[in-house]
């Protein structure tokens, strides 16, 4: 037992299992760079016999992260777990991650194994990933409604063979806080060298109680790592989220005398990066992160906050990344004056010619919009990363007439692949007949699932607006995001965004929950 958490984050391999959330080589690096200089322990960077596409940015990431342990999922099998560990061979420190169902309905219906078919490839399978790896993790999928018995005789080998954490995942989120720890504690107790391997928990949020089952499994299981995801990301539901467990333990140390070596001013960018890569918009009351998490509207609390920040404030906001001087850059500001900026972001370069492109952006929108925020800048590099040179869609000219009594109008020209088109179209909207320009060239075919606007920064009609679509063919489902001062721009940039994605024919492997 030791008073030190260790913080497992699974952002770029769970939390990318939601529809419409899988991200490029370039945007996992990026989200992995961010989470190493948040300091989380260990890097989740993805499952590497799922994809090609995947192998390649676990290899990437584990060639560039120092600080951190790059851990690649696998399945209970050799060729999984060789894939891992070629994967992982440029690491500084990794670790195999391997897993199998061992609840009864799991082996029965999909597995369709017995119980010694099961607890012969757990013992196999960590055999061969210890002979690969020094740091290995066992889970045990649906383990929250695994038969105690079986689980146990599972753990005991499994740890015997040289695992050195074991993972009890509450998988589908069925779990309550007072069963889910008295679980773990139960089956820390009855398995005789339980002491050899850190216990972790890893919790879904169907009923709302991922981080709470978490607490709990650490509180009275014994649990000393607990997986999570920026901003709760994951399939259905989501995930145990990164920045409110970690705040509740740094917030209430008096009754959890945990420590956790997360920087936790990194907590707000971490959110708003995977926010704007995958597409997925933090709701304004989420806690920590939300926009609204440290607004008052109310009178009394106000007044209680003027006079006494801790009356109605149980953290402070920049204690979690959120900034007190928004306006950063204006059309003035110079080049050296923009790349600081970029550096106090987090956000890395990797070359002068990226620098000058996105330094060329700037000015274009500074040209729009007198204060450039933080916000706007982030947007502004993520839009680029969604939208490289070399995708086969790119906008490249929007007009559109809208009026009172009229039916509104837009056209469109774009570039697929080295090919340059025109469009026109009415449509129910500006935004519609946009959309129905691009979409009477491209004939996609495909379904819109999904369209959401936000303001990148609040308070000004002035703001980006930053769109997100999500569309669905032939059984994929991907987001596309785009920014822009013009809403319709913004729009027709995310359209095209989730078009490009649907033109790469990249693997998805379902994987543990």
């Amino acid at each position: 037992m030791t008073d030190k958490l260790i913080i497992f984050d699974t952002t770029l391999r769970d939390g990318e299992q939601s529809p419409g959330a899988s991200m490029t080589r370039e945007e996992k690096l990026r989200i992995a760079r961010q989470l190493e200089r948040l300091r989380v322990d260990v890097i989740e960077a993805g499952f590497a016999a799922s994809s090609n596409g995947d192998f390649e940015a676990v290899k990437s990431i584990a060639a560039v992260i120092k600080d951190s342990t790059v851990c690649s999922l696998a399945r209970a099998n050799d060729r999984d777990i060789s894939r891992a560990a070629e994967a992982l061979k440029g690491a500084a420190r990794s670790r195999i991650h391997t897993f199998i169902a061992t609840s009864e309905l799991h082996m029965e219906k999909k597995l369709r194994m017995t119980r010694e078919q099961v607890f012969e490839q757990s013992k196999q399978a960590v055999r061969f990933a210890r002979n690969l790896a020094a740091d290995v993790e066992f889970s045990a999928e649906d383990g929250s409604r695994s038969d105690p018995d079986f689980l146990c005789r599972v753990i005991e080998t499994v740890i015997a063979e040289g695992a050195t954490t074991i993972n009890i995942p509450d998988t589908v989120g069925y779990a309550v806080p007072e069963m889910y720890g008295a679980f773990i504690r139960s089956l820390r107790e009855r398995v005789p060298n339980s002491d050899k391997a850190i216990w972790s928990v890893h919790c879904h949020n169907d009923l709302g109680m991922a981080v709470a089952n978490s607490l709990a499994g650490v509180m009275l299981g014994g649990a000393r790592q607990i997986e999570c995801t920026i901003n709760g990301l994951g399939e259905r539901a989501g995930n145990c989220s990164l920045e409110e467990v970690v705040m509740a333990l740094r917030t209430r140390r008096d009754h959890f005398g945990l420590e956790v070596g997360i920087d936790t001013t990194q907590i707000v960018p971490a959110s708003r990066l995977v926010a704007q890569t995958t597409g997925f918009v933090v709701q304004p009351n989420k806690a920590v992160v939300g926009a609204n998490a440290f607004a008052h509207a109310s009178g009394i609390h106000q007044d209680g906050v003027l006079k006494a920040r801790d009356t109605y404030e149980i953290m402070r906001a920049e204690d979690v990344g959120w900034s007190a001087n928004k306006i950063v850059l204006g059309k003035l500001s110079g080049r050296n004056a923009f790349k600081q900026r970029l550096q106090e972001l987090g956000i890395d370069m990797e070359s002068e010619g990226e620098i000058n492109a996105a330094f060329a952006r700037f000015k274009d929108l500074a040209d729009r919009k007198s204060d450039i925020f933080d916000e706007d800048i982030i947007a502004l590099v993520s839009d680029e990363s969604v939208t490289p040179t070399h995708e086969h869609y790119r906008l490249l000219a929007l007009s559109q007439h809208s009026e009172t009594g009229e039916r509104p109008h837009a056209k469109v020209a774009f570039t697929a692949g080295e090919r340059e088109f025109h469009a026109e179209s009415d449509g129910n909207g500006p935004v519609d007949a946009s959309l129905k320009a691009l979409e009477s060239q491209i004939k996609s075919g495909a379904e819109m699932l999904l369209y959401s606007v936000n303001a990148i920064t609040s308070g000004s009609t002035e703001s980006q607006g930053e769109v997100t679509v999500r569309l669905q063919h032939g059984g994929r489902v991907v987001n596309g995001v785009g920014a822009d001062p013009d809403i319709v721009v913004a729009s027709a940039k995310a359209y095209l965004s989730a078009l490009n994605k649907l033109q790469s024919s990249a693997e998805r492997v379902a994987a543990q929950g």
